[in-house]
């Protein structure tokens, strides 16, 4: 797959949210996203799932193609199994073949139970399960993934994570945007940053370090689920510590603070940078 000159503005005088972009996309390849917010990532994910047409450009070859959208439609009028089995028939799989694949990723990511629960009723960690399972229960070409890993427990992080190298394995094409600089370190073919519109590889080079946030909170509930960011979570003396993106950070304050009961706030402090890996 090669995008080739490619630009995207929504209006005709709109500004240009990507311009110029040039990228190759060949099979068995593992490609990361970076950029900061509103910098274009997302746009530029839709334009390689086919999702959104270019202004300006051509895009040429992309294979069968999954996407999993940053926000999941989950008031779909299906049941999980009912929603996975038509997206399996939608990549060509026969009925059976289809229900087959739908109930095994489901067991997966440990959500067998779910299979004939309607996607309005599903938690926001289960109906994640279910949009990270639909873009792989067809085994597409090409694979997009937009956050995918957001709102995921541990578990189902770690099933994702060895789908993804799976499926690079077998000679498809994965692209992810992720807010954590850690997820897939070491096994990205190539990275990519969205700066001013433009597409540049980061990949020999130094990686721009994402500033993180540590948040100590304590609460008489249990944490709300899907909390912004999907911090990573370490339990103190009455309290816990959330460290988040900095760019989450005032969703996740918000979700701490609004719901029932409120967490109470300890501190907000800039987490260290992490330690780079010896070459």
């Amino acid at each position: 797959m090669e995008l080739r000159d490619v630009g995207r503005r929504y209006g005709v005088r709109g500004r240009w949210v990507l311009r110029g972009v040039g990228l190759r996309v060949p099979g068995g390849t593992l490609l990361r996203v970076e950029g900061g917010n509103g910098s274009g990532k997302s746009t530029l994910l839709r334009l390689l799932a086919g999702v959104d047409a270019p202004s300006a450009g051509r895009i040429t070859g992309r294979p069968r193609t999954a996407y999993v959208p940053e926000r999941f439609p989950a008031a779909l009028p299906l049941t999980a199994l009912g929603y996975l089995t038509r997206l399996g028939r939608v990549h060509g799989l026969g009925r059976r073949a289809a229900d087959r694949a739908a109930r095994d990723w489901l067991e997966r990511f440990d959500a067998g139970r779910y299979a004939r629960t309607p996607l309005r009723e599903l938690s926001k960690g289960t109906a994640q399960k279910v949009a990270v399972a639909q873009g792989l229960v067809g085994a597409p070409g090409l694979l997009v993934l937009d956050e995918a890993w957001t709102g995921l427990d541990g578990e189902s992080r770690r099933v994702l994570d060895r789908a993804v190298l799976d499926r690079v394995a077998d000679g498809g094409a994965v692209v992810f945007v992720d807010h954590d600089p850690r997820r897939l370190a070491g096994e990205c073919g190539a990275v990519h940053r969205v700066e001013g519109g433009r597409l540049v590889d980061v990949s020999a080079g130094p990686r721009a370090r994402v500033r993180r946030v540590r948040v100590e909170a304590e609460g008489a509930g249990p944490l709300p689920d899907g909390l912004p960011g999907d911090p990573v979570r370490e339990r103190l003396s009455g309290a816990v510590r959330l460290t988040v993106a900095a760019a989450d950070s005032d969703a996740l304050l918000h979700a701490l603070l609004t719901t029932a009961p409120p967490w109470h706030i300890r501190s907000v402090t800039a987490a260290p940078a992490p330690e780079e890996p010896h070459r």
